[in-house]
């Protein structure tokens, strides 16, 4: 098995994404971020573009010349992985997407649903809960294994979400993750079997970080999901019952609290999430 997948679409989003980004800003498509910055948006449209051009001539050569580009297990995954990044687009361009008022967490598109209005968010999550359950099932797992692996998948795409408030934070938090779970299984897998998706992510990092463009949540839930699977395909049934319980806390505290605030108030993440970023 090979990184093709990862090479192919990291090489065409150097070549595309910065020309797109401009045609955003000239077309319009843009919105102010927390520094009162014009960016282009949502670019995390854009990842999702790249990476569907790079599938094109994978796909094919995958079949037809049998040079065993793709993991067969991306035709499982990815049907969860784009479907929440659409999810997170219909936000974005219907709802108030992320606009610093709109309503963030379970808790906000409750009230906003108790208010009798559309809540693009609330639709947003039911459909990726059905991506979800289609996406793990199947998998040979009893009904704990089951509901862990569907629980820490939305869990985990949420947490993205939910840390998506400053340029760059959330392609950090994967790339850390990644890190983190292909040394410590001693595996590459997550990078086989995602890095079409991975490598616009890791590309699009540098219009994040220098805030010429905002993912919304087309790219945070597109971070997220790969994030998720991640987690579900390279740990195993301890390790990801640990990863739930680990996600499900920072969760519960996104709910209630301010991440942000506490990442400005620890010396070494406030670090890590100040690296790359504009400071003036």
């Amino acid at each position: 098995m090979t990184i093709a997948g990862l090479l192919l679409s990291a090489a065409l989003a150097a070549v595309l994404l910065p020309a797109w980004i401009e045609d955003m800003r000239r077309s319009g498509l843009v919105r102010e971020n927390w520094r009162a910055r014009v960016l282009a948006f949502p670019t995390g449209a854009l990842l999702i573009s790249v990476s569907l051009i790079a599938l094109a001539p994978l796909a094919v050569l995958d079949d037809r010349a049998d040079l065993d580009l793709l993991e067969p297990d991306l035709m499982r995954w990815s049907g969860y992985v784009l479907g929440v990044a659409l999810l997170g687009l219909l936000d974005d361009m219907l709802g108030r997407g992320s606009a610093e008022d709109a309503p963030r967490g379970w808790r906000g598109h409750a009230r906003v649903l108790a208010g009798g209005r559309l809540s693009t968010g609330a639709i947003k999550a039911a459909g990726a809960f059905g991506l979800a359950a289609f996406a793990v099932s199947g998998l040979g797992r009893e009904w704990a294994g089951y509901l862990v692996d569907l629980v820490l998948l939305l869990l985990t795409t949420n947490l993205f979400n939910l840390l998506d408030l400053r340029p760059g934070r959330v392609e950090k938090a994967l790339v850390l993750l990644l890190a983190g779970v292909c040394i410590g299984a001693t595996t590459v897998l997550p990078l086989e079997l995602l890095g079409i998706f991975i490598g616009p992510v890791l590309i699009g990092a540098y219009a994040s970080l220098r805030e010429r463009g905002m993912l919304g949540d087309a790219g945070a839930n597109l971070v997220g999901a790969i994030a998720g699977v991640t987690l579900i395909v390279a740990l195993g049934t301890e390790a990801r019952a640990i990863a739930l319980v680990i996600v499900a806390a920072l969760t519960l505290y996104g709910e209630f609290r301010s991440i942000s605030t506490a990442i400005e108030r620890i010396p070494p993440l406030r670090a890590l999430d100040r690296v790359g970023r504009l400071e003036s």
